[in-house]
């Protein structure tokens, strides 16, 4: 059973409104919640990190699925073509957190969101709190429009202009941001197994973009004679990005050119 959900001040429903009119939406169209319908945005832009009655929680979860479903049939549509492996990689990029991050800075979320005082002054944890109630407020609008009756299509009008131009950049560089199994696919393609990562913390300051360092070894011959090497190095926040950041390396080290 969902909790009773907020009510709005005057001064709140009309700048849910507003924004709500800014991702390219018209609550007031045929189909809409209608101004006295958008609790169920607040809800989602109310971060649990707030304490509120009320919190994004369960909005996120629906709106993951939401999202992965919306993803999948706007690159059914938009790159009919393509195989359903190759689906399935672009569509692991455009439902990231890395890419819903970006959406809602580019969308300025945090203009409109209900944020507790620790997380708003952790800004090493601000990419995570964007990404969790961007797919909140997915969640919110397939709610808002009618659910399973029509709430995808809201979903899909905000989202498709970006997931363009995203899609757009992962054509011409299918390893854009997913370096490290674009270097696994290469090293295997080249007979010498998987790549190795070694990570370590150099610094213990929360937010340092360079807090891990990484390098990977990679097989310098195929079969038992081969011998690991170091291949790429990397820095980053986290220790995944560092792979990531070494896998980059490695790959623009190792693998040729492609032909003009």
């Amino acid at each position: 059973m969902r909790p009773a959900q907020p009510k709005l001040t005057p001064a709140r429903r009309q700048q849910l409104l507003a924004f709500v009119a800014s991702l390219g939406l018209d609550p007031r169209a045929a189909g809409g919640p209608g101004p006295d319908g958008l609790a169920v945005i607040e809800e989602a832009l109310s971060h649990s990190s707030a304490g509120l009655a009320v919190n994004h929680e369960q909005l996120e979860f629906l709106g993951d699925a939401v999202l992965r479903l919306a993803a999948s049939e706007f690159l059914r549509q938009e790159q009919p073509q393509l195989p359903v492996g190759r689906h399935a990689a672009l569509r692991a990029q455009l439902v990231s957190d890395r890419w819903l991050a970006q959406l809602a800075e580019h969308c300025q979320i945090a203009r409109v969101w209900h944020l507790g005082a620790m997380a708003a002054g952790d800004a090493a944890g601000r990419a995570t709190v964007l990404a969790e109630t961007a797919e909140a407020l997915i969640g919110a609008l397939y709610l808002a429009w009618g659910g399973p009756r029509g709430g995808l299509e809201p979903v899909q009008v905000w989202l498709a202009p970006h997931w363009r131009t995203s899609l757009s950049h992962y054509l011409a560089d299918p390893d854009l941001h997913n370096w490290k199994s674009a270097l696994q696919e290469w090293s295997q393609g080249q007979g010498l197994g998987l790549p190795h990562y070694s990570c370590s913390e150099t610094s213990q300051r929360h937010g340092d973009p360079e807090r891990f360092s990484c390098q990977v070894m990679v097989s310098t011959g195929a079969g038992a004679a081969g011998t690991a090497a170091v291949a790429g190095e990397g820095k980053g926040p986290s220790r995944r990005a560092a792979e990531q950041a070494a896998a980059a390396a490695a790959l623009e080290r190792l693998r040729p050119a492609p032909a003009a």
